[in-house]
């Protein structure tokens, strides 16, 4: 899994990057994500966006990246 979280909360600067790791763990647990992300010590709605909010953006690029590559294998049969 390839997932880009910020390093630290883009409104107030606190380190959120570190935590996301414990977060995803315990929801997996089938721990409440409210009670997991005060337990984390994420108590601000900022932080709290920042952690909610990330996905896995390497399934949204692949799709992409194969289609270019097609493209480009396409471009260079028709040039041979």
């Amino acid at each position: 899994m390839f997932v880009l979280i910020p390093v630290r909360c883009f409104t107030c600067g606190n380190l959120v990057a570190d935590k996301f790791e414990d977060y995803q763990n315990k929801l997996k647990s089938g721990e409440d994500p409210v009670k997991t992300l005060d337990s984390l010590g994420i108590t601000r709605y900022c932080c709290r966006r920042m952690l909610l909010t990330t996905v896995e953006t390497i399934q949204q690029v692949i799709p992409f990246y194969e289609a270019i590559q097609r493209r480009k294998q396409e471009v260079e049969l028709e040039l041979e």
